[in-house]
């Protein structure tokens, strides 16, 4: 690779690095290319992708950017996933892939410029999608009105039982 195609190639992953959300540093020796097209395929559908590149130059493209804290991991034959959006359907994706692969290993990975052992990694990848969370979310905040309502409504009920029972009351008398 000459140097400028080198200079390309660190300019276009340092924008990518600036904007993913998570990135994930595995270990992919022993896979076959069927199987790296089908974990490139798992992550695209969640909106992540499979980055290969010499460690000197993912080292130079993680420069000023929250994935530099892992630039000390960058001496072992490495993949990178870098997932853009929600940060749980790529890692979960990930594991999913990792366990039906043995040869795909997860070493480490950083969220929001901290780092993510691989047991964060694995327990990211157990939480609800940010669409079931928001559903739940909605659905709390939905029913608090809905209570107050009912609460509120009760006195009133009470009250119109009372009236009625005092007028069958009042019949039963005359």
């Amino acid at each position: 690779m000459d140097r400028r195609t080198k200079e390309q190639v660190v300019s276009e992953l340092h924008e990518k690095l600036k904007e993913a959300k998570v990135g994930v540093l595995t270990s992919f020796s022993g896979m076959n290319v069927v199987k790296m097209e089908a974990l490139r395929n798992a992550l695209r559908k969640s909106g992540a992708e499979v980055k290969v590149v010499k460690n000197t130059l993912l080292g130079i493209a993680s420069k000023d950017t929250p994935f530099s804290i892992l630039s000390e991991h960058f001496h072992w034959t490495i993949a990178m996933i870098l997932g853009y959006a929600d940060p749980v359907e790529p890692t979960k994706a990930l594991v999913d892939f990792a366990k039906k692969n043995p040869e795909l290993e997860i070493k480490i990975g950083a969220l929001d410029g901290k780092i993510l052992t691989r047991e964060d990694l694995i327990a990211l990848s157990e939480l609800p999608s940010r669409e079931v969370l928001l559903g739940k979310l909605v659905s709390v905040m939905a029913a608090v009105p809905t209570s107050l309502v009912t609460v509120l409504s009760g006195v009133q009920r009470s009250f119109v039982q009372l009236l009625n029972a005092y007028a069958e009351k009042k019949k039963s008398l005359n």
